[in-house]
């Protein structure tokens, strides 16, 4: 395996790309998570800390602090204050003491690294006894859209193998009860948050420019290793297009979601 590189890149169009998702995505995590007011909370994977800064804005007594390793989005990240904080860290090796939050989360972020394994034995470990963890992730060929693009398909599925060339699991959502269930997590549930989308809705709209900008933040990588022509990655990309301006389309996803308890 090569030495893990972030698929998405850092660029400006990227960074705008998080802030369209965190849009999509935040209310139904927020309801998912269920923070408490006095909650002390870690987020695993900041990005550009819109997430973070919406639910510290809910917690009283509490705090939150987010984890990123990245120096270009922790520089998009909100201003600290009382109740939020960012620190530049590995989410593998976690710098806190043991037993410290009562809850620990993370969004699209173990497909993001070389040992998922290892981000979830450390936010076993500076979990409280009896805290909870959740995680929302990916299983990107769970994506269907009607009318059919197959040109985007088979485009997405090179996607898929660039971020296993590059350390990534574009498919972790699905074998993340496996994770937990070594790690020695209790009290295990699964679920879904579904991103169905047709036409008439704006999110169909919003959704189907989140996955275009997904395909271009890999582009020049793809055709550099001639995983894909130019001509093929237009033609893909193009299906989508017309896609937003059909008046009978649809879009199906679903994330996937898992919690569990520190039961020790």
């Amino acid at each position: 395996m090569e030495q893990p590189t972030y698929i998405h890149g850092t660029s400006s169009a990227e960074q705008q790309r998080l802030k369209l998702l965190n849009r999509l995505t935040n209310p139904p995590f927020i309801r998912f998570l269920n923070p408490q007011p006095g909650d002390r909370i870690l987020e695993l994977g900041s990005g550009v800390g819109v997430l973070a800064d919406e639910i510290a804005r809910k917690l009283d007594s509490g705090k939150l602090t987010g984890v990123e390793n990245s120096a270009e989005q922790l520089a998009q990240c909100p201003e600290p204050y009382d109740k939020l904080e960012f620190i530049r860290a590995d989410v593998q090796d976690l710098p806190f003491v043991d037993d410290l939050f009562d809850k620990v989360y993370g969004r699209y972020i173990l497909e993001h690294v070389p040992q998922p394994d290892q981000v979830v034995i450390e936010a076993l470990r500076v979990l409280k006894p009896g805290g909870a963890v959740y995680f929302q992730e990916n299983a990107i060929l769970h994506l269907e859209f009607y009318p059919e693009c197959p040109n985007f398909k088979a485009l997405w599925r090179k996607f898929v193998d660039l971020q296993s060339r590059l350390g990534g699991d574009a498919m972790i959502g699905i074998k993340m009860y496996s994770l937990l269930k070594q790690a020695g997590f209790q009290q295990i549930q699964l679920g879904v948050a579904p991103q169905n989308h047709h036409y008439d809705e704006q999110e169909f709209h919003w959704w189907v420019d989140n996955i275009i900008g997904n395909a271009e933040s890999a582009r020049e990588e793809l055709i550099r290793r001639e995983m894909v022509t130019e001509e093929e990655y237009q033609s893909a990309i193009g299906e989508l297009k017309e896609l937003k301006e059909n008046e009978l389309a649809a879009a199906y996803f679903c994330w996937n979601r898992i919690s569990g308890i520190k039961s020790f």
